[in-house]
């Protein structure tokens, strides 16, 4: 991909590490990796996010105005052409830590100052980037997991991101139980290379597009 760097960023909302969620995403970026992609996971229990606010300062500055672990990560957010996010259900919704992280992405929405039902998500105006999710849920029955997927895809979609695969994977409970779940694995690796190929079209169709300005 000349001339095009891109990486994925891989987020964990579980506090387990090495368990369902971060296996599964581990497995996404693996493929991602094959297809010839750089990438980075982090650990959103390495880093202190506090609640939203409602201060409303991002209003005018568009950057979050709480200092916390966020400031950490929203450089990485920023950088990645593409994320994979992932969380366990806890009581039919995403885990605490990734509520207080979706919460933290309202500095990226820009609203009309006297209309706030027209407003656009940061990415739409910076550039698209893309969106991968992942939810676990214990019970093997899809009500159980309640709003757990539909808050990830709905709250990235919002601040501009074009979600492109959701896997909801079930009956995984105890560490390292998805390893038995063979149609998740796939599922996950099929996210990794399925982001590896959106990213690679579009570097792609970027130089097709700077060839003809330039020529």
């Amino acid at each position: 991909m000349r001339g095009c760097e891109v990486y994925i960023l891989g987020i964990v909302g579980s506090k387990r590490k090495g368990g369902n969620t971060d296996i599964l995403i581990q497995h996404a970026l693996s493929a991602a990796e094959d297809q010839g992609m750089a990438t980075k996971r982090i650990y959103l229990s390495d880093y202190k996010i506090d609640d939203c606010t409602g201060c409303e300062q991002c209003r005018t500055s568009f950057t979050c105005a709480v200092k916390d672990g966020m400031q950490d990560i929203y450089p990485l957010i920023e950088s990645a052409d593409a994320i994979v996010i992932g969380s366990p259900t806890y009581f039919y919704n995403v885990t605490g830590i990734v509520k207080n992280f979706l919460d933290r992405l309202y500095c990226y929405e820009l609203f009309d100052e006297s209309d706030r039902s027209v407003w656009l998500g940061r990415h739409e105006v910076a550039g698209i980037k893309y969106a991968a999710t992942i939810a676990v849920c214990e019970q093997a029955d899809e009500e159980n997991m309640g709003y757990t997927s539909l808050v990830l895809g709905k709250s990235l979609a919002a601040v501009g991101y074009r979600v492109v695969a959701e896997l909801k994977a079930f009956h995984a409970f105890a560490k390292g139980d998805i390893l038995h779940n063979h149609r998740a694995l796939d599922e996950a690796t099929t996210i990794g290379k399925r982001l590896a190929k959106i990213l690679r079209l579009r570097c792609k169709a970027g130089n097709i597009i700077n060839k003809d300005v330039t020529s």
